[in-house]
């Protein structure tokens, strides 16, 4: 079988599309015959081995893992002989590591079945994207019916799902995002858009309830003076490029500075969750969130998937597709 594999840390021109040998399933897991991934920026941080703390998991001096990608979808291909919620033929989504390849064992503890109104490409971009924005949005933000929630970097990955999510738990939803995005982000459900490039969103005379950060651009005291007294700022992403600490600087800053202020500000690394992705499977068959997809690319064309999500701009997810046909829309 086809898998990008990678061997050190460095650019994207380290990913080898190689052949290599199917993986047989143990006994407690399930074989997958991968229909898509979804590329994610944990992606590119594996890939260049930064922040430096990351590789005390990772590896110190090359990956342990030498296949990246964590978010799949497809079919189930076979079994191990103590598996019993799934059997061969079921078409699931969820988490697993190797998911850039065209065939991946994973847990059936991090897969569900795909909702049949669901294609594979939009089921692929869910898990990490929407666990990131459930677990910051419920167990970190406490949000609440009728509060009022901004969500900046609302046009991203995790910024889509964030306000889909938060509209369907009752929330007043307003989201930042560029001029191209606006009504993108309002079409998914946002009640406000705020475009950055004509409004300093920090200048806005609003308060909310939470802030849910992905960006990172505006500092701590700034996105206070926008929270009521005992809101909450949950801080998602960072636009730090330190080498040892990167995109954590700022959540550590937040931690300590929550020691000494009423306002919550919790910092989020999101985990794999199979209530999460059973909360996810009813939202996607519900129509009550759809995967916003930016684009499309071949398993063959990862190196340039993940160059264009490193400069940051993407609307939505970036989908890495097996198949030879690539879909449109």
């Amino acid at each position: 079988m086809k898998a990008i594999v990678y061997a050190k840390y460095g650019s994207p021109d380290v990913l080898q599309l190689n052949e290599v040998e199917r993986p047989v399933p143990k006994y407690n897991e399930v074989l997958v015959h991968v229909h898509a991934a979804s590329a994610n920026p944990l992606d590119w941080h594996f890939m260049r081995g930064t922040p430096y703390i990351m590789r005390i998991q990772t590896g110190l001096f090359r990956p342990k893992n030498n296949v990246m990608g964590v978010d799949v979808a497809g079919r189930i291909e076979a079994v191990g002989k103590d598996v019993k919620e799934f059997q061969p033929g079921d078409e699931v989504f969820g988490v697993c590591n190797g998911a850039f390849a065209e065939y991946v064992c994973a847990s059936p503890r991090f897969l569900v079945k795909k909702p049949v109104n669901v294609r594979f490409e939009q089921a692929a971009a869910v898990p990490i994207a929407a666990f990131t924005a459930l677990q910051g949005l419920c167990k970190q933000g406490l949000i609440q019916p009728g509060q009022k929630v901004l969500i900046n970097g609302a046009a991203g990955g995790v910024g889509t799902f964030a306000v889909q999510i938060a509209k369907s738990l009752g929330a007043e939803v307003t989201g930042v995002c560029s001029t191209r995005n606006v009504a993108m982000v309002r079409s998914i459900g946002a009640d406000h858009v705020i475009d950055y490039t004509k409004e300093d969103f920090a200048l806005n005379r609003n308060t909310y309830d939470l802030i849910f950060d992905t960006v990172g651009n505006r500092s701590l005291l700034v996105c206070r003076r926008m929270l009521k007294p005992h809101g909450t700022i949950v801080i998602v992403g960072s636009q730090s490029k330190g080498r040892w600490l990167g995109p954590l600087a700022r959540p550590f800053c937040g931690l300590l500075m929550s020691r000494f202020v009423t306002q919550r500000i919790k910092m989020l690394m999101a985990t794999w969750s199979n209530k999460d992705l059973v909360t996810m499977h009813e939202l996607l068959e519900s129509g009550k969130v759809t995967p916003v997809i930016d684009r499309y690319y071949h398993l063959s064309e990862l190196t340039e998937a993940i160059r264009y999500l490193e400069e940051g701009h993407a609307q939505g997810k970036v989908i890495i597709t097996c198949e030879q046909k690539i879909p449109h829309g």
